[in-house]
């Protein structure tokens, strides 16, 4: 019994053991293909991008040599182990690296100041960088475009005047107030009572009941609270 348990407990591990010790043995180095041990000058091949030297691989600069071949308009960046392209900045046609001051030339729009190549502000550059008279210029990077003035819309290559909407005509009374109308229906009541108090000095009994009735109206529309609102409203000037 004490045999079987020594095998199945013992024997497994010590297997594990010498699996672990047998990996850290010819584990080599990230940079290292072949190796004498993990130190990194126990070196004896490199990796591709790695050169040796005295049993240390070294990284290759490969911007440094024809391998880092890039685009025109791109330049070479060193990384560990190989490179790699990146893009010029748009202010470039070819370059040294990265940004506006490691420009082998300017591109169309930019200009040499100092060290970088810059925006040209073409509207400041140019009296009449826009032919139309109602154009007004606007800088962009690297560029400029003419856009219309305010008031004006582009049609045919050529800015005209925007047309205004036609305005609605307002009827005569569509501006009064609620209170300036009342007064409006007052003076035509009152005009048609002077004509009722006419034919009633004739002595027509028919004209003089409707004025006395209308009279009697007026009086007690005047005599009370909304009457007083609109005389006050006239005397103020409303």
């Amino acid at each position: 019994m004490e045999e079987k348990w020594l095998q199945r407990t013992l024997l497994p591990a010590v297997w594990l053991c010498s699996v672990l010790l047998a990996h850290q043995v010819n584990s080599c180095p990230h940079a290292c293909s072949k190796c004498l041990g993990q130190e990194n000058d126990l070196c004896k091949e490199c990796k591709t991008g790695w050169a040796l030297y005295n049993f240390t691989c070294v990284d290759i600069d490969e911007c440094g040599t024809e391998l880092g071949s890039c685009s025109p308009n791109s330049y070479c960046v060193n990384i560990e182990g190989s490179f790699e392209c990146r893009g010029c900045d748009v202010a470039c046609v070819g370059c040294m690296g990265g940004g506006p001051a490691r420009c082998r030339k300017c591109a169309p729009g930019y200009r040499l100041m100092g060290s970088k190549c810059l925006d040209v502000d073409e509207c400041g550059d140019r009296v009449l960088a826009c032919p139309g008279l109602d154009e007004i210029c606007v800088n962009t990077e690297g560029s400029f475009r003419c856009q219309c003035a305010e008031g004006f819309i582009r049609k045919d290559s050529v800015c005209l005047r925007k047309q205004l909407p036609n305005a609605q005509e307002k009827g005569l009374f569509e501006d009064l107030q609620d209170d300036e109308v009342e007064v409006l229906q007052q003076m035509f009541f009152g005009v048609l009572l002077c004509a009722l108090a006419t034919l009633a000095a004739k002595g027509d009994l028919v004209y003089t009941s409707i004025f006395m009735g209308a009279a009697a109206a007026m009086a007690g529309y005047w005599l009370s609270d909304r009457g007083d609102s609109v005389l006050n409203n006239i005397l103020r000037g409303r």
